[in-house]
């Protein structure tokens, strides 16, 4: 056994499984590292959300008031409160012509009240596109800031692939290396066992040649034991002496057969007489019984009869005392029911 090649095949897998270890540990961190960076975003971009939600909520509280749009007059709760009287004089404008107070031909008011309400209409929206200028420029810098976030996360993780493409190319290049050394190895190997076996096949070869087994020596089948006991993987066949023993004994053992065969037979046969007579009593009993039963039936059914006969006689003689004992319409309607 060639112990420093052993040794060195032990220490390259070792420093093998070593060197996988460690890949996979750096494997293991840069996964966490990675996690981290994307937990990290997550939460960052939950925040952008939540402040703009925030930002837009405040926007409406502060801007965007229930008392500053245009129907709010209608809905208000305070109206009837702010409600100034019907009437305060006689040069009230609010006098119109269906309150039958002051009649007027024309709205006096109309045009300033129109410039107020254009004026109060541009400037809404006028304050709208600079909150939506706003908003665009708070989104647009969140993209940015998002965008760049991500080209340096890719960035990174291009960098990570990178270096285990390396790490996995010097892994492939060492197993190749140790695959070849094994391979040439075990070539070696194989031809030495190789030679060692046409050798070992020659010895055995010239040793059968040589040996009693295909030279067919009587002698070999001759156990240890004696010459009774036989060595059945170099036994060579029975003398006639032998076979002539075998056969006499098999023509006693066919003729034992044939005397049991017909001992059976015998008593089979004894059997079925049996079973015949078993039958026949049985048939016999049962017709004995068949007859007794017809003749019972028969002197049952011939009571039967005459009770019957006895029975109607008995009701005819009672309904024929009473039709005598009582009147006539009576009879009749009884005659007249019974007939129905």
């Amino acid at each position: 056994i060639d112990k420093d090649a052993l040794d060195a095949q032990v220490k390259e897998r070792k420093i093998q499984e070593a060197a996988e270890k460690a890949q996979h540990e750096k494997f293991a961190h840069d996964m966490k590292k990675n996690d981290k960076l994307v937990c990290l975003l997550e939460e960052r971009q939950k925040n952008e959300i939540k402040d703009m939600n925030r930002a837009l909520t405040e926007f409406h509280k502060n801007f965007q008031k229930p008392e500053t749009r245009r129907e709010f007059d209608l809905n208000d709760p305070q109206a009837l409160k702010k409600d100034r009287p019907a009437r305060v004089s006689d040069s009230d404008p609010r006098c119109t012509i269906s309150g039958m107070q002051k009649f007027m031909g024309e709205d006096l008011n109309y045009d300033q009240r129109m410039k107020f309400q254009k004026e109060q209409l541009r400037e809404w929206s006028l304050q709208q596109q600079k909150d939506w200028k706003n908003a665009l420029a708070d989104q647009k810098l969140a993209d940015d800031l998002y965008d760049k976030f991500r080209i340096e996360l890719d960035r990174k993780i291009m960098e990570e692939q990178r270096k285990e493409e390396e790490s996995r190319r010097v892994v492939c290049t060492a197993t190749k290396d140790f695959n070849r050394i094994q391979v040439a190895e075990l070539d070696h190997k194989n031809d030495l066992e190789k030679a060692q076996k046409i050798k070992d096949d020659l010895d055995e070869i010239t040793f059968l040649l040589r040996g009693d087994l295909l030279s067919e020596n009587p002698d070999q089948a001759v156990g240890p034991l004696g010459k009774h006991h036989v060595l059945v993987d170099r036994w060579k066949g029975m003398n006639q002496e032998q076979l002539m023993a075998i056969r006499q004994f098999q023509k006693e053992q066919a003729l034992e057969k044939l005397r049991v065969r017909e001992q059976e037979r015998q008593r089979d046969a004894e059997w079925d007489r049996q079973r015949l007579q078993t039958a026949r009593a049985q048939l016999l009993w049962e017709r004995q019984q068949q007859r007794q039963n017809r003749v019972q039936r028969r002197d049952l059914d011939f009571m039967n009869a005459e009770l019957s006969q006895e029975q109607k006689a008995k009701n005819i003689y009672l309904k024929e005392e009473e039709y005598s004992n009582i009147p006539t319409d009576e009879f009749y309607a009884q005659f007249n029911t019974t007939t129905r």
